[in-house]
């Protein structure tokens, strides 16, 4: 029975990484590729710091959104699965409701209203607390943070959210009557048990981050840019798609140590099906 999947696994990631490791030992020059074996891009890679550079960059945006949607999933979590009945339903509807929209299109929505003319210049420059539109709004690395951070809350919240439902009421009934306090009580009762659900959206929000393109290049601009940026510029641009698929075999095995340290620390299962061991 796991035929089916192996076979999904083979054709849809284990053969396209073994065509990017092929492609990345290829020879680029002006007359186009070579199926010569050349180490060219790497030693592009290792002699250029600015590959090492949006690299960290990269890493750092994909800290900080995980950081940020950790910080606004966990309350939102909480107050949904404090909800009873229809109340819970309808909230968590309209918690879903943005995400059945285009990806594309949740994230250009951000220029009409970060722009020079958009809504949010528009309506200080009403009330009088500017007197000219604000250029720093757009196109550049907090502007990413805001598209990355919306884009992604879903993938957060969604497992903290079951951790919570899944809670059992009378543990935390229970330390209030040992005499803990509300705080006390989330601290030592409430937080560790929801710990599989924070990192499992901890996990997910970093990687898709660490891959993000669309968002760092409709609202990031020259400052905003990220791996995933650069690695399209060699393949669509430039054409030198040696160094474009070492670029991204270099992501991948950043991101596979990632899960590896992860995986180390709470076993893939409880990662990503966020059970307790």
């Amino acid at each position: 029975m796991v035929v089916p999947g192996l076979l999904w696994l083979a054709v849809f990631a284990v053969v396209p990484l073994g065509f990017l490791a092929t492609v990345s030992l290829w020879k680029h020059s002006l007359f186009g590729l070579t199926t010569a074996v050349s180490l060219d891009a790497y030693r592009i890679i290792a002699n250029e710091p600015v590959y090492a550079l949006v690299l960290w960059q990269t890493l750092r945006i994909a800290l900080v959104t995980t950081l940020l949607s950790l910080v606004i999933s966990y309350p939102l979590a909480m107050f949904l699965a404090r909800l009873k009945g229809h109340h819970k339903t309808l909230a968590v509807v309209l918690v879903f409701l943005p995400f059945w929209t285009s990806y594309v299109v949740r994230t250009f929505v951000w220029l009409p209203m970060l722009g020079r003319s958009g809504v949010v210049n528009s309506t200080l420059l009403a009330l009088g607390i500017i007197d000219k539109p604000l250029d720093w709004l757009l196109y550049n690395e907090g502007t990413v943070y805001v598209g990355l951070v919306y884009v992604y809350t879903l993938y957060m919240t969604l497992p903290i959210y079951l951790s919570l439902d899944r809670l059992d009421p009378k543990l935390v009934e229970a330390a209030n009557d040992l005499g803990a306090t509300p705080l006390q009580a989330f601290r030592r009762v409430v937080l560790p048990l929801t710990m599989p659900g924070i990192w499992s959206g901890c996990t997910m929000v970093f990687l898709l981050s660490c891959g993000a393109y669309v968002t760092p290049q409709l609202l990031g601009g020259t400052s905003g840019h990220m791996l995933g940026n650069v690695i399209a510029a060699q393949f669509l641009h430039t054409n030198n798609w040696p160094l474009g698929a070492a670029l991204s075999l270099i992501l991948v095995v950043v991101v596979i140590g990632f899960l590896f340290v992860a995986g180390r620390r709470l076993g893939l299962q409880q990662l990503f099906m966020g059970e307790r061991r």
